[in-house]
């Protein structure tokens, strides 16, 4: 069967987004990002910042805060917002991908997707000081030390998609394509995805 849906997982400052939204672009697919994320909040009543900040990383005591009050949103007294977010947002990637060709970006989708045979996964990454210079210059964000705040992320992610699929994020046996975008570029990155599906 041949390819509808395209995962991109990615370490932050690899170009992964960049890397999905120009293959989405190239494809003439729908591109899930803050898409999904506003669609979240809209369903959710979560801030979007808070979606955007906790549906991807996990925090420390993930289980032990933010308790869920007694009727809220259907769910049951204690529950975890963590865990409440993550079921809204695998139920809401499962109806975007019943709707066509689409791309989307991290938040576990590539397992949320698992029985899909129309869906190809990919993983970016890329050396540390790459990284450093994309969150810097591209993101513009501020820190006193940014490798420790990169491994933070990573470490956060990490530990977010063991939590919700119990498999290792980064391995390579959950993906169908593991770019390192620092040595290979953006560009050669996106063509080589748009090769892959095509085949």
């Amino acid at each position: 069967m041949s390819t509808n849906i395209i995962t991109v997982s990615r370490q932050f400052g690899s170009g992964g987004r960049v890397i999905a939204r120009t293959v989405s672009e190239k494809l003439g697919w729908k591109f899930y990002d803050r898409e999904l994320i506003e669609k979240t909040a809209e369903k959710s009543g979560l801030a979007k910042e808070f979606i955007e900040e906790r549906g991807e990383y996990a925090t420390s005591g993930q289980n032990l805060v933010y308790s869920v009050p007694s009727g809220f949103g259907g769910f049951s007294a204690g529950q975890s917002v963590f865990d409440k977010l993550y079921v809204m947002q695998y139920n809401i990637i499962r109806e975007l991908a019943g709707e066509g060709p689409c791309v989307f970006v991290g938040r576990c989708a590539d397992y949320v997707l698992r029985d899909r045979n129309d869906c190809f996964n990919v993983f970016v990454y890329a050396d540390m000081d790459f990284r450093v210079n994309r969150a810097s210059d591209i993101y513009k964000i501020e820190s006193k030390d940014m490798r420790k705040f990169l491994e933070d992320r990573d470490k956060k992610r990490r530990l977010y998609y063991k939590y919700n699929t119990d498999r290792s994020w980064g391995d390579v046996r959950n993906y169908d394509l593991c770019l390192k975008s620092s040595t290979i570029g953006i560009d050669t990155s996106v063509q080589l995805i748009l090769s892959a599906i095509s085949r």
